[in-house]
């Protein structure tokens, strides 16, 4: 029979230093975090400030002395030519097209500025060349109309570049909910990274990644989803949603690794009936808790590279199993293994998007060929020179997602502050590469 869960007015003692009382610890501090944050988010949308991308889509491009300077030498240009043409060639009413070239590229004032600096010159001369009332008033109509218009034009491409730069800005902010910003800094390790999906205007392909920093160890993973793009991202959320929660709450790594088979697995059975392809997820998960080895779990992915005194080699995985999703299919169970992570050595690990990696004769990108002579590079370093070397290989064409990690150890010694990220990890990685 399952035993009642304790009333809520009696304490329950908790060991926070045990590691379910670690782990109960970390639950709670999260939880305070993402309250705060929601909250803050919840307040902040009562008063809505733009952000940097909608300020730059309402922002001019073109400064307003620079403006005034160009009205005022078009206007004496397009005068002085008029009096020289006469009455043979009007060219004065060809000023009310200038309010519609520059609300292509001002503000709404500025364009009503400029509105307001043609109307007099053109109606001006419409009156002074005279002619029948009906063309007077004919000709002063249409050069208001044009005015307004391009005004109204203005108006209407601001409204709408601030749209899409609010839904960009959203966008962004619900992405990287989905993928952390590198690099992160561990107890264990230092992870560094680079991530490029194939669609270049997105944060977030089919490839995924995640660090976190548990009661067990740090618990890392690196993942390709079956397919490419936008596409693939529901697969790749449920398994980082498992993930992250199973990395706190599972002891054993294989644990972690059932816990997102099972994530995998569901989300298959949903998109089934949605009427969805469903997908798998190649993953390589590992765990380190100091002691100079590397528990790793493979799920039918790339065996990551090893860099240590001058050397760069495959890590040999012999136990690797089916992908995650694919669990049923197999009657092996997943089974860890035991890899040598010295300290000064860098572990790369990445997804086929860097193998499968083409020039234009079609052959494939050489990794093990070129990390032999980047062995003395440092993690940030050698990112960068991937990344730059892959783009120069396919001659910018990406085939798939890209991501790849370094992992490095952290100096000796456990700190009582929580998994560093962002800005704050990256100055915390330069003081530990010592530059």
């Amino acid at each position: 029979m399952r035993p009642k869960a304790p009333c809520a007015d009696v304490p329950v003692r908790v060991d926070w230093n045990s590691a379910p009382g670690r782990a109960r610890r970390l639950r709670e501090e999260l939880a305070v975090t993402i309250g705060v944050e929601r909250l803050s988010t919840a307040r902040g949308a009562e008063s809505p400030v733009p952000d940097a991308g909608e300020r730059a889509a309402i922002a001019a491009r073109i400064g307003t002395p620079t403006l005034i300077g160009a009205l005022a030498l078009l206007s004496l240009i397009v005068v002085s030519l008029d009096v020289l043409t006469g009455e043979d060639l009007r060219l004065i009413p060809l000023l009310v097209v200038v309010p519609a070239l520059v609300s292509v590229f001002c503000t709404v004032r500025q364009t009503v500025a400029a509105a307001a600096w043609i109307m007099p010159i053109v109606v001006v001369s419409r009156l002074v060349s005279g002619g029948a009332f009906w063309d007077i008033a004919s000709g002063v109509c249409f050069t208001v109309l044009a005015c307004a218009l391009g005004v109204g034009a203005c108006s209407l491409r601001i409204r709408h570049a601030s749209e899409i730069a609010r839904l960009r800005s959203a966008a962004v902010a619900l992405q990287r909910q989905i993928l952390r910003p590198l690099p992160v800094l561990t107890d264990q390790v230092l992870v560094e990274g680079i991530y490029a999906p194939i669609e270049e205007d997105r944060l977030v392909g089919g490839d995924i990644y995640e660090v976190v920093q548990s009661p067990y160890g740090t618990r890392v993973i690196i993942g390709d989803v079956q397919g490419k793009g936008l596409a693939a991202i529901g697969a790749g959320f449920a398994a980082l949603g498992a993930f992250r929660e199973a990395a706190i709450r599972e002891p054993a790594l294989t644990g972690v690794v059932d816990a997102v088979e099972d994530a995998v697995a569901r989300h298959n059975a949903f998109s089934a009936q949605t009427g969805e392809i469903e997908r798998f997820v190649t993953a390589l998960v590992l765990g380190l808790d100091g002691d100079g080895r590397v528990q790793a779990v493979n799920c039918g992915h790339l065996p990551p590279r090893l860099l240590h005194d001058g050397v760069a080699a495959p890590v040999p995985l012999l136990r690797t199993s089916v992908p995650l999703g694919m669990a049923e299919l197999s009657n092996e169970a997943r089974v860890p293994e035991w890899l040598d992570f010295p300290s000064g050595a860098t572990l790369l690990m990445f997804t086929d998007g860097v193998t499968e990696a083409r020039d234009a004769s079609g052959a494939f990108y050489p990794l093990d060929a070129r990390l032999s002579s980047w062995t003395r590079l440092g993690a940030r370093e050698l990112l960068d020179t991937l990344h730059t070397d892959l783009e120069d290989f396919s001659g910018g064409v990406r085939r798939d997602d890209i991501a790849a990690l370094t992992l490095r150890r952290s100096s000796s010694g456990s700190r009582s502050h929580p998994l560093t990220v962002g800005a704050d990890a990256r100055r915390a990685a330069e003081a530990f590469s010592g530059r």
